[in-house]
Parts: structure tokens; sequence; C-alpha cells
């Protein structure tokens, strides 16, 4: 792969194009993750061509290695990477080398032995109970189908905890006003069915009655739940200038994004004595190492109000 992030035309580089090819239709990965092995993926084989390898079987440990450390010290066309992304591109690389050793391209693997490196637990940002109220309110009093579509569209991201891909990508057909569920298509195409609560119930209800016929009007009248101002399915950005602009406007310190709602809807939950794996369910997580950071954040909540409140907390 080059600049343009297309395949090389080396033997390392036409078994990295059967690698992605295998990842978007047998593994079926979203496009998302498919752009970023390929562009971990590029940067591994420009690495190899600056140091003379062209086939597969002559990369070394050594040479997998010496990649890593680049990738964290930088050079003359990349900054330095950080913990956690240069773990993602080991993991590219190791899977890379996987599959060349199950379709027989490579008699070994080098990287087998190659571990990504650790990146620090960082305790995601959750917002109070009380900054949530102000950020929903602060989409305004419903009075415009932008105003009905932006109350919908958060009370929907904090009440389930969807990722914002998630919540973009629903159409109408996703609700299940019967049993009162939601469908999130989520990572890997994997479908989970989550529980949609009162107050977003009603927004959503809001929305549909009074909000969506009138955007729906100025489009298509496609199939997509959150529509922008031409009638068409709301984008990413948009959705995210939507969060902004009401935290802005509910005086919300510090960056707001719509992972900070899936934070603070997993945060909550736990706060309030959800089980772990519950919560890892309703985020879509494959695995409750994942979910459990978040308990991270409750036991530091428990500790404030124990050394707050304890009579012998503090000396």
């Amino acid at each position: 792969m080059g600049s343009t992030g297309e395949p090389s035309s080396s033997a390392a580089g036409v078994a990295v194009r059967q690698y992605v090819d295998h990842l978007a239709i047998e593994r079926g990965l979203a496009r998302n993750s498919l752009t970023s092995y390929r562009r971990d993926l590029s940067r591994y084989l420009e690495f190899l061509a600056e140091v003379g390898v062209d086939g597969i079987d002559q990369i070394t440990e050594g040479h997998v290695l010496a990649f890593l450390g680049r990738l964290r010290e930088g050079d003359a066309e990349h900054q330095p990477l950080a913990a956690s992304s240069a773990a993602r591109t080991v993991v590219a690389v190791r899977g890379f080398h996987r599959f060349a050793v199950l379709e027989d391209l490579s008699p070994h693997d080098p990287a087998a032995d190659v571990r990504p490196p650790a990146a620090p637990r960082r305790l995601p940002n959750a917002l109070t109970v009380t900054q949530i109220a102000a950020l929903l309110a602060a989409t305004g009093e419903g009075r415009t189908p932008k105003e009905l579509r932006d109350r919908a569209l958060l009370e929907l991201l904090y009440g389930t905890g969807a990722r914002i891909s998630e919540a973009i990508g629903l159409d109408v057909d996703d609700l299940d006003r019967e049993a009162g569920g939601l469908r999130l298509a989520g990572k890997g195409g994997k479908e989970r069915v989550v529980p949609v609560g009162s107050y977003a119930a009603s927004a959503v209800d809001d929305y549909l009655v009074r909000g969506r016929p009138v955007l729906s009007e100025r489009g298509s009248g496609g199939p997509a739940l959150f529509l922008n101002s031409r009638g068409g399915r709301l984008s990413r950005q948009s959705a995210w200038t939507v969060l902004r602009s009401s935290a802005a406007r509910a005086n919300i310190a510090g960056e707001v994004s719509p992972h900070t709602l899936r934070h603070s809807f997993a945060t909550h939950l736990l706060d309030g004595g959800a089980d772990v794996r519950v919560v890892q369910e309703l985020l879509g997580h494959a695995s409750v190492t994942t979910t459990q950071i978040y308990t991270l954040v409750t036991i530091d909540t428990l500790r404030e109000v124990y050394a707050a409140s304890h009579p012998r907390a503090r000396g």
C-alpha cells in the first residue's frame, strides 16, 4: 500500500491485499474498521520496503519489533504514536501474519510473540444526572421539527447507551413500540435489542408525530429515523453538532461527545446497582473486561462519598 492506501505490488503487499479482502468479505468488518486496517498495514509495508524486505517469508520477529519501536518513536514523516494507537497497529500486523500462515502464504508467524504495548487505563468522563438534565433541556422546547429531533436524538443516546453510528443508522422500523425496545446494529454487524425508557420513548414519539413528517416532506421520505433539514439521513457530523451546541447552551465545561452520553449511561446504571454483565449486554461489548472500566468510575465515586461522609474517614 502506498499513500493512496492501495496495496503495493510487492509480495508482502499482495498478501496484505488478500488479508484486507478476507476482512471485508468473510469477516464483514465495517468500512471504518477496514480503513484503519488499510492505514496501519500501509505503514507496515512502507517500513518493510525501507529495510529492504519484499517477501512475506523474509519477515522476522526482529522486523516486527523494530516496526513497533518506530511507531512509538516516530520518524521524519510520522509523529510518535500513543500506546493505544501503536497497539491497534500491532494488532493489525499480528492478524495479518496469522492469516498468512493459515492461508499458506508464509511458513512462519514472526509476530506471534510480539505483544502490543499496554495503553494506560483511562477512566471515561461521565456527566452528572443534573448535567444530563440540563443538556437535554438545552435542545429547546420542542417548537420546531429540529428541536423535536434533537431532543429525541439525545434522549435516545443517553437512554439506550447507543453508539452515535448506531443511532444515526436507525430506521423507523427498528423501533418496537409495543415491546418498548430498540434494535441496534453494533460493531461487526451484531444486532442487539435494548429497552427504551419512558423519557426517550416520549421524546421519540413527539418527534415522529410532530417533527419527522415535516422533515420527511423535504426529501425522499426514506426509512431513516433521524432526518436532516433536507429530509435525508442525519449525518454523524450533524449529530455531533447537535450535541456540542446543546452542551454549550447548557454551560457544560469540557469536551462533550456522543461517547460521553454512552459513558454516562453505563456509569449511572452501575451507580444505581445494575449488574456489570447486564450493562455489558446493553452496551454491546463483546467482553465484560471492556465494561469493567466503568466500575472504576463508580468505585471512585464511592471513595469520594465515603471520605466526605464517614466520621472517621479523615484525620
